[in-house]
């Protein structure tokens, strides 16, 4: 696909694509050192240092206003009543694109806080009148003489973020409340809605926020439940999707909007509950994944609030990782459940994802998908090697790309991605989430896939045509529920797979050979059955990704000694990657020691080949991860020299901005700590292994 929007004329004083570079000879940290965004020098992480970087990068990424526009701790002259002129420190300045750091060329003021701490219970979100007093600050550096230019004030501690617009008068300034503020070459007007292409895209820290402080309003501050409150910004967020998609197609102004004056009135307030009202109703009818049993039962304050915080991204646009951390963030808070659902970790999805490397057009299915990380994951993995083919890895979508790409994966969920839960509320948040990288739900169905095609959930009948067992998918991916206290009881489930793993076994006291025992089994832990639903799903040749705890392949006994055997005779062992306890730890709040095992389903005549004896020795791949990016309690755990220095790598950061109505794409070049993460390292050395020894039994 050609490329557009790059290599462009625009105004001098507008056209640094190239942000500075940062200090090259910088290449280790101390544990409590950063490379600053905005300068690229080490500087302490203290105090509201953190909050500042975060805010410095969203700026850039989110509001595309270049770090050369940037300046820290920037002095300003303040006018204190009954005291002479006194100085205070803007933490972040902001100045007209392409001028000195002066004074007369200052236009947006950030002041930045230490995050409080995070207490046990939801910290309720502040209202701009609670805050008054943390205001004065941000009000006396916008409303001094030195500064009568300066219009946009940002107050943020990390968690609370206000907005101010200066509007000078004769008594001197008013300051009026805002949801938002304008991108870089915006102006604030009183009384328009910005048109989709000009809203921003989300950068993953501030997206994560934005997101995590509309659930806390919602839960806080109206007081439900959290699970409530995560079904109600749901149904919020896919209003602002729709409306993106329809403004879109329609080239029609949003209205899932807040006009500057609307939160601070009652009756702007219920304007905004008008529209969002009216909005949902046609989502709808849209998607089947919602019924006339969802309403939105947030007061017209609330909603306000989260339609403020939500307006001004470009939904459609942001990047797949960013939609997908942040909303996972929210779905594993407030939808864990207590029968062995363990959400797969981010790391443990990627690494499955690259080493089967689904291909166009093959079937890929999740027979227990919990929240669809494996589907989400999927998509992207497809996502990625069209920008690959198109040589756009790493840039932002045009609105060109994002309209052909979602068109395409929505093409490509609807064909080939199939997901399955027994949790109704997880079927559900799994739809929504597909929904949110492609505009269509896909096919997630509500069913037991270990009694599958029978069980009572309703839609096994459907599933039967599509992804029949057996033999009918092509890449099978899952982290299927385990534990001894969730062990399978029911009869007509255990039948199914009688013959196969469901047998009882001992050793004989003389040969130590197994021997299958005439003892009828009465019960099975779930992961033990999976092994076997899962190879009946694929189709010879078909590829296996499965989250096992430990226990399966390495116990001693003759059961688990029953399943590895069974595996060996009916599947190729690709790959198998041992996971440290901290994978699941602190994702998923587990305690245990897991395996990823990829497997290839043998053909009837390569199963009778290795009966006969006549099967070839064949290499395999194994790993154990050491390290996953961080601790048992979540720490980032980083590369070290043998000082006890963190390393630094180079990162290449680039985004599309508009500068004169025309897309501009920025470089920026930053060191940032190196994460000790062993996944990527074995993903790597798994395609390199491939390259040398081809996969075993059919080529695909």
């Amino acid at each position: 696909m050609e490329r557009v929007g790059l290599d462009i004329d625009v105004p001098d004083k507008m056209a640094a694509a190239e942000e500075p570079s940062a200090d090259t000879t910088l290449d280790s940290l101390a544990d409590d050192e950063t490379v600053d965004y905005i300068t690229g020098d080490r500087i302490k992480l203290k105090g509201n240092e953190p909050v500042r970087q975060r805010i410095a990068r969203a700026l850039f990424h989110e509001y595309g206003i270049s770090v050369d526009d940037m300046a820290r701790d920037f002095p300003i002259q303040i006018d204190v009543p009954g005291q002479r002129k006194a100085t205070k420190k803007a933490d972040i300045a902001i100045f007209e694109p392409g001028t000195k750091h002066e004074l007369a060329n200052l236009r947006r003021i950030v002041i930045c806080k230490p995050e409080p701490k995070a207490g046990r219970t939801v910290t309720k979100i502040r209202t701009y009148a609670q805050a008054e007093k943390d205001l004065e600050e941000l009000k006396l550096l916008l409303g001094t003489e030195s500064t009568p230019q300066v219009r946009y004030g940002m107050w943020t501690n990390g968690l609370d973020i206000f907005y101010l617009y200066k509007e000078p008068n004769r008594f001197g300034a008013r300051f009026d409340e805002l949801a938002y503020w304008p991108k870089a070459d915006e102006e604030l007007g009183s009384a328009t809605v910005a048109s989709v292409a000009r809203l921003r895209r989300g950068e993953a820290e501030m997206l994560r926020l934005a997101f995590r402080r509309c659930h806390n309003y919602i839960h806080g501050n109206e007081g439900m439940p959290k699970v409530d409150a995560f079904w109600q910004f749901l149904y919020l967020l896919f209003a602002k999707m729709y409306d993106e998609r329809v403004s879109r197609r329609n080239r029609s102004a949003p209205r899932f909007h807040v006009l500057p004056s609307e939160p601070s009135s009652e009756d702007g307030r219920k304007a905004i509950d008008q529209r969002i009202r009216e909005l949902f109703q046609e989502v709808k009818k849209e998607y089947p994944a919602f019924t006339s049993r969802d309403e939105i039962t947030l007061s017209p304050r609330a909603l306000a609030f989260i339609v403020g915080e939500l307006a001004p991204y470009d939904m459609s646009g942001t990047d797949m990782d960013v939609k997908g951390v942040a909303y996972q963030e929210l779905v594993g808070d407030n939808l864990r459940g207590d029968r062995g659902q363990y959400f797969t970790p981010s790391g443990a999805v990627q690494l499955a994802v690259q080493i089967l490397d689904p291909q166009p057009g093959e079937k890929v299915l999740d027979p227990a998908c919990g929240t669809g990380g494996f589907l989400r994951e999927t998509l992207r993995h497809v996502l990625n090697k069209w920008r690959a083919e198109e040589s756009t890895s790493g840039l932002p979508d045009t609105e060109e790309q994002l309209a052909d790409h979602q068109a395409r994966l929505a093409a490509y969920a609807a064909d080939c991605l199939f997901g399955a839960d027994f949790d109704s509320n997880l079927v559900r948040a799994t739809k929504m989430s597909i929904m949110t990288f492609t505009g269509t739900e896909g096919n997630v169905y509500h069913m037991d896939s270990l009694a599958f095609p029978a069980g009572h959930l309703p839609d096994a009948r459907e599933a039967l045509k599509t992804i029949p067992v057996p033999g009918s998918v092509d890449v099978l991916m899952t982290n299927p529920p385990f534990g001894t206290d969730i062990k399978i009881e029911d009869e007509q489930i255990l039948d199914l797979y009688r013959g196969g793993v469901a047998q009882s076994w001992s050793r004989d006291r003389g040969t130590g050979e197994l021997t299958a025992s005439e003892n009828r089994l009465n019960a099975m832990s779930p992961e033990q059955l999976f092994v076997q639903r899962a190879v009946q799903w694929v189709k010879p040749g078909g590829r296996i990704g499965i989250v096992l705890p430990n226990g399966i392949l390495s116990n001693p006994g003759p059961a688990d000694e029953a399943i590895r055997r069974w595996i060996l005779d009916n599947c190729w062992v690709l790959a198998s990657v041992e996971l440290p306890v901290e994978t699941f730890i602190v994702e998923a709040n587990v305690n245990i020691l897991t395996t990823l095992l990829f497997l290839k389903k043998k053909t009837d005549q390569e199963r009778m080949a290795a009966l006969r004896g006549a099967q070839q020795d064949y290499p395999v791949f194994m790993a154990v991860a050491e390290k996953v990016g961080f601790d048992r309690r979540g720490n980032p755990v980083y590369r070290r020299h043998p000082d006890g220095e963190v390393i630094l790598e180079e990162q290449e950061e680039r985004e599309r901005v508009r500068i004169g109505g025309k897309d501009v794409t920025r470089t920026l070049v930053r060191k940032r700590k190196v994460i000790d993460n062993d996944l990527p390292k074995i993903a790597e050395a798994y395609r390199l292994f491939r390259e040398k020894h081809p996969e075993p039994g059919v080529a695909r």
